[in-house]
């Protein structure tokens, strides 16, 4: 089992509250994503939920019991951070198996524990290596294989990935998304990266300065984002927002369109304005267009769109997928 539950959660440190109350409940094998830009909490948060920092106010529950004043050690959960955090000197087994050492499991269970794990993260021909010897990948998948053994209600995952280069971000993302399905465990990951929450979670939290923003699928966010700050957070690129005579035109204060949700032509269109930067990606064409009377907007076509820098093209939003926001920002429905 692996839900956890948090009542009026608080944290405060002196006199400034970073996690205002906060309540959400994580349900046994969610996949659950925080995400958010830096400095929003969800490190803090998921700190929380571990144990390693103590709440100010309100309850943690874990499996249905009060976890809040229980230390880390006991709340039943594995930790993954940022930094690998293994020990230079012992080889990847020594590695695996040191938290069950100090838990005191007798010899078998241990290898048992560490065969399983090393079977699972393909790591079973690097069990005699120390760190030093593997890459930054293989470094990642040992510390996900000291948390595995510990078999635990859930796994937390503290930005696991910020240390690796893009195409090693990529591969760690599907052995993990792989892992939770084999493992059917509740999985907590921290990210700013929302690809990352995209891809990988069931359900996404999107946190702005210790608040919860919304909380739903990835589809859930990008096709009815709450207000302007989930908007413009999910979705890549991110979305373009108009204001003035065209928003107003829409009854609202603001709309906001999506760069794929935006027909180009180089004959006619609803706006006419000038490529300021046009990406050839082969697979997709992104241009950042300046548009008279809008300012500049990204715009993103199926392949190849044949235009350079200053060329005259004419934009056009799917009036079915505008977005419309009042004046504090909140959905127009």
């Amino acid at each position: 089992m692996g839900s956890i539950n948090l009542n009026n959660v608080t944290k405060s440190f002196g006199e400034t509250e970073v996690i205002p109350p906060i309540d959400l409940e994580i349900n046994d094998g969610d996949f659950l994503v925080f995400v958010g830009p830096s400095g929003c909490g969800k490190s803090t948060l998921l700190r929380l939920i571990a144990g390693l920092e103590d709440v100010t106010s309100g309850q943690i529950e874990i499996d249905g019991r009060d976890a809040t004043a229980i230390p880390p050690a006991k709340r039943g959960l594995a930790m993954v951070f940022q930094s690998y955090a293994l020990y230079p000197h012992m080889s990847v087994r020594r590695n695996i198996a040191f938290p069950l050492k100090m838990a005191g499991l007798d010899k078998a269970e241990i290898e048992r524990r560490v065969a399983t794990a090393a079977k699972i993260l393909n790591l079973t021909d690097y069990l005699h290596r120390r760190p030093g010897q593997l890459s930054g990948g293989q470094r990642q998948r040992v510390a996900i294989g000291r948390a595995i053994v510990r078999e635990p209600a859930a796994f937390l995952f503290d930005e696991p990935l910020s240390n690796l280069d893009a195409a090693l971000r990529v591969n760690m993302r599907l052995e993990i998304s792989d892992l939770h399905h084999s493992l059917k465990t509740t999985m907590i990951y921290v990210t700013h990266d929302q690809i990352e929450a995209m891809t990988m979670a069931d359900k996404i939290v999107v946190l702005n300065a210790g608040r919860i923003e919304q909380v739903g699928s990835p589809l859930e966010l990008y096709n009815s984002p709450r207000n302007r700050f989930v908007a413009g957070f999910i979705g890549s690129p991110k979305m373009n927002f108009i204001t003035g005579d065209d928003a107003s035109k829409h009854n609202a204060e603001t709309i906001g369109i999506r760069p794929e949700h935006i027909s180009l032509s180089k004959e006619s269109g609803e706006w006419r304005g000038k490529v300021r930067v046009a990406e050839h990606l082969g697979s997709d064409t992104f241009l950042h267009v300046t548009a008279e009377g809008i300012g500049t907007l990204t715009v993103r076509a199926t392949g190849e769109f044949d235009v350079s820098y200053g060329d005259q093209v004419y934009v056009t939003p799917d009036p079915p997928k505008i977005h419309r926001f009042d004046q504090s920002g909140a959905t127009i429905t």
